[in-house]
């Protein structure tokens, strides 16, 4: 049997899988391609520098017993570099191959690389001028788990949240993945995590910064080709929070830095903490690889508050605020406003506002005022359970058969609408949405959607029910 570049990298794959991690092996070998083997130097295909860069600091040793094994002592390992080709800071171990995007190894020399003379790391958040070594977590004190509420809505992301501040890297949930619509306080439960673990562990760097600012960052590191020192400095972080992170989707240089500072930071024990406005099966753009890593921890959803909960979001902000209140205006206030938690602080302030200002005492009279302009003023989001009634009534039928599992055309046809306009109209997730509507998967909320888009320009009828149906929503 012939030795081929496939054969001598697949033993050595044999014999590193057997003394490493699972998940090592599967972040840092899986990746590799074998791509030729000439005179005992076997040359292997590496996503990129960065990548090389870890292999060598990290598993050198073990590619050079595997490689040894397999082709003797005079052994050499030869990457080749995917996507770079400069070496940046580094120096090769040993003489460089005579190609453009080649590096030459020896398996068995370890040496290591001399450092440029001033390895100072620039910090992306120092402003250019001012020198500072410490690295500032841009955390909101004020956002903390004191003032986070918990109800049946938010029970599973705070407890996880807690969970973390206790022992970050140290739990199943990692990374931990917050969803959810807008207002719901995704921003406010990343940042009191933050808030509780620099309380805990003031020695552990922590950081928060929101999805855009990282892109832009990594923008201007590329542009001054100082890419490897954004890298370097996002991989000395101990509790990396990202906030929106579905602002990745379509920037695909944005996701590969990421996704090898998540591998690091991963790899590393180290916590990483993610928001999104949507579960990660209903990410779009966003690559494979990075969706199967959101998957790794937990993804919790945070939902419409209840009414319970949104009268002791209330209360809670007026006792801050050392404002008091009747309870019957509280109830007023937190029945009426029902969509996400800024509307209801918001309300809140714009009443103490009037009154202050207005010089009038809070009256249900007052309340029903600030809460008609402001409910006026916001775009009014149905719920899921509304949208299944407006539909049954429309088609004159119950909601449990709606929700049914009858295949009647005319009912499956009212349970598409229903759940295409519950994705048009509510900020829920597609398994949310199949959850309420009938216990059904995510893919059959999908499935639904295009087939009412398709139904809509094919059939007259079918155009008739979905623009009906849409007035009667957005009364």
């Amino acid at each position: 049997m012939s030795v081929t570049a496939q054969s001598v990298w697949d033993n050595c794959l044999s014999f590193i899988k057997d003394n490493i991690q699972p998940q090592a092996y599967k972040t840092w070998f899986e990746p590799i391609m074998p791509v030729k083997l000439a005179n005992k130097a076997l040359s292997i295909q590496v996503p990129s520098k960065f990548f090389y860069e870890w292999l060598e600091e990290h598993y050198v040793k073990l590619l050079k017993v595997a490689l040894v094994k397999e082709l003797g002592n005079t052994a050499r390992l030869v990457y080749i570099i995917k996507m770079e080709n400069t070496y940046g800071n580094k120096k090769p171990f040993t003489e460089k191959i005579p190609s453009s995007n080649r590096s030459g190894l020896r398996a068995q020399e370890i040496d290591v690389p001399t450092k440029n003379k001033s390895p100072e790391l620039k910090n992306p958040f120092i402003i250019p001028g001012i020198r500072n070594v410490k690295i500032e977590s841009q955390l909101n004190p004020n956002y903390n788990f004191d003032n986070f509420l918990e109800g049946d809505s938010n029970r599973l992301a705070r407890s996880a949240g807690m969970a973390v501040a206790n022992k970050p890297g140290g739990t199943s949930f990692n990374p931990l993945l917050i969803f959810g619509g807008v207002g719901l306080g995704k921003t406010h439960l990343a940042h009191a995590i933050g808030v509780e673990i620099k309380d805990k562990y003031p020695e552990k760097t922590v950081l928060y910064i929101s999805a855009e600012k990282f892109t832009q960052q990594y923008i201007e590191s590329v542009k001054k080709n100082t890419r490897n020192d954004f890298i370097h400095f996002y991989q000395l972080i101990d509790v990396l929070i990202i906030d929106d992170v579905q602002f990745f989707s379509g920037k695909s240089g944005t996701q590969d830095v990421f996704f090898h500072i998540f591998n690091h930071l991963h790899q590393n024990g180290k916590q990483v903490i993610l928001t999104s406005d949507k579960a990660p099966v209903d990410m779009q753009d966003i690559e494979q690889r990075l969706l199967s890593r959101f998957k790794w921890g937990l993804s919790a959803e945070l939902q419409t508050p209840d009414f319970e909960t949104r009268v002791s979001i209330v209360k809670n902000k007026l006792y801050r605020d050392g404002v008091e209140m009747p309870d019957d205006i509280i109830e007023y206030v937190a029945k009426h406003i029902k969509s996400n938690v800024r509307e209801l602080e918001g309300a809140i302030i714009s009443l103490i506002a009037q009154s202050s200002f207005n010089k009038k005492e809070v009256t249900i009279e007052l309340a029903k005022q600030v809460v008609e302009k402001f409910v006026k003023n916001t775009k009014r989001e149905v719920s899921i359970d509304y949208i299944q009634k407006v539909v049954s009534d429309y088609f004159q039928m119950d909601v449990s058969t709606l929700q049914s599992k009858t295949r009647k055309r005319h009912i499956v046809q009212a349970r598409q609408l229903a759940m295409f306009f519950a994705k048009k109209f509510t900020k829920a997730s597609l398994a949310s949405i199949g959850s309420q509507i009938g216990k059904r998967d995510h893919a059959t909320v999908l499935h639904a959607c295009k087939t009412v888009d398709n139904l809509s320009s094919t059939d007259k009828q079918f155009r008739k029910y979905v623009e009906d149906l849409t007035k009667k929503l957005s009364l």
